[in-house]
């Protein structure tokens, strides 16, 4: 779940194009502030619309004929040859997996159609303890295996990269506008963010992170540039039966929805694939691990937690300067 969007400056003093469209079930927002003036706006929508679509070919699971359903439908134990962006994508999703101890597997996706949150319908009963072991002993990233763009599995094991396509697609079109010598752009494919330089106001691009609740802007909204930017949360997609909440947010290490209290993470990141991965794996693993991760890796991690009161607010040492730095600019 989404939880991320830009704040607007004060004034527009620069020249702002604003572009967006439909993509990967979503849509995408482009604000590029002060182009080159080579640079045709019609021409600049045309290749972002270009570059979303490539992404759709290599790495939907909707288009039967993508590289990844390819690559799913494929050979088992032999290696395939893969583009470079899919091998990308996957060793960092295998990196992301390693990190967290299996909490972001990209394998995950039978498990997550068993309890319901996939294209088949809510259960009306709770999966039976034999159909989640089932499942999970055909799961598991450890069954991929790339080598440079050499990809092989030891069973046939389907990926899905849903968890972290959007922040990769958000890097394409960042990789393009910096390709097209713009420095001032922010970059959102479904929520999922990516800043460089300033906004229309000339300053920072600030932003804010959803409170759960009521929708509200968190109190301290972040600036950011030149990072990736993404959120996961569990609130909004769940259902309940015989008065238990299950949460969409499935972990492959259990097979079951998780049940912690931790209702949103938002990461910062160098890229907006590894802010989108992991926020979704630190969002599996609960408070406390995510932290103690978060503070192992050295990433900006933003969360909010269930309380009897509210939610409270917890923060990474990477993530506390984005905030100081917001403090500061409000001192000014």
């Amino acid at each position: 779940m989404v939880l991320l969007f830009a704040l607007s400056g004060c004034s527009q003093e620069k020249t702002v194009w604003k572009l967006s469209g439909p993509t990967m079930g979503t849509a995408y927002h482009v604000t590029v502030v002060d182009a080159p003036g080579v640079l045709d706006q019609a021409e600049l929508q045309a290749m972002i619309d270009g570059e979303l679509a490539a992404v759709n070919q290599e790495m939907s699971t909707y288009i039967p004929e993508s590289e990844l359903m390819r690559f799913n439908r494929g050979p088992v134990s032999q290696p395939v040859a893969i583009s470079p962006n899919l091998a990308l994508v996957i060793g960092q999703a295998l990196e992301i997996y390693r990190n967290s101890g299996g909490a972001f597997d990209v394998t995950v996706g039978p498990l997550v159609n068993l309890w319901g949150f996939g294209p088949q319908p809510e259960p009306e009963t709770i999966p039976a303890a034999e159909e989640i072991d089932a499942l999970r002993a055909e799961i598991g990233s450890d069954a991929l295996t790339l080598e440079g763009q050499q990809l092989s599995r030891s069973r046939p094991v389907q990926i899905d990269l849903s968890a972290i396509a959007k922040g990769h697609g958000v890097d394409r079109v960042a990789d393009l506008l910096t390709a097209q010598g713009i420095e001032n752009y922010l970059v959102e494919v479904g929520g999922e963010l990516r800043t460089a330089g300033v906004n229309p106001a000339g300053r920072v691009w600030r932003i804010g992170v959803e409170r759960p609740s009521a929708g509200q802007v968190v109190q301290k909204p972040i600036q950011v540039a030149g990072k990736g930017i993404a959120t996961s949360g569990d609130y909004r997609n769940y259902y309940e039966r015989d008065g238990k909440r299950y949460a969409h947010t499935i972990d492959p290490r259990t097979g079951r929805p998780v049940e912690h209290r931790l209702a949103s993470v938002t990461v910062i990141a160098d890229t907006c694939a590894m802010a989108d991965g992991y926020a979704t794996a630190l969002n599996v693993m609960g408070a406390e691990a995510a932290l103690k991760l978060a503070e192992e890796l050295q990433l900006a991690v933003f969360l909010l937690v269930k309380t009897d009161s509210g939610f409270e607010e917890r923060v990474s040492s990477a993530f506390a300067p984005y905030l100081a730095n917001q403090a500061e600019s409000q001192g000014r």
